[in-house]
């Protein structure tokens, strides 16, 4: 009984290590593994190794980038992409298609600011002196 008491410190130091260390590193890693997975042609990224370019081909396992204004081509592995910059206007227009099913949510009107209900005010005091001024 001692000795289980003597390793439950060291368990719920393992546990707690998992939920603050080990979880979230491989909640991050699926989403780079995700973001790797949806590149499509016409997307900027930038590559591990600091490199910006544009996606002008894509296969299997590689991509071919385009770099710089020299527009110079080669051939990048999908494991050396850090990030997507810029996603391509197909995938924005395949998004907006989703959110236009969504239902939309009900948002207040916007309040006036001030300067537009001066003017607003103003209009009305002309219109209302122009209505009391008989026409001679």
């Amino acid at each position: 009984m001692k000795a289980l008491v003597n390793l439950l410190p060291l368990i719920l130091l393992i546990v707690i290590m998992y939920f603050f260390m080990i979880r979230p590193q491989r909640k991050k890693d699926k989403q780079i593994q995700d973001m790797r997975k949806s590149l499509q042609v016409g997307d900027e990224i930038v590559t591990i190794g600091g490199i910006c370019g544009k996606i002008i081909k894509t296969k299997d396992e590689s991509f071919i980038i385009q770099v710089g204004a020299d527009k110079v081509k080669f051939e990048m592995m999908r494991w050396a992409v850090s990030s997507d910059t810029k996603p391509s206007p197909r995938r924005e227009v395949a998004d907006d298609i989703t959110e236009e099913e969504s239902p939309k949510k009900v948002m207040p009107k916007r309040l006036r600011k001030s300067s537009e209900v001066e003017e607003i005010e103003a209009e009305d005091k002309a219109a209302a002196e122009k209505e009391e001024k008989p026409e001679e």
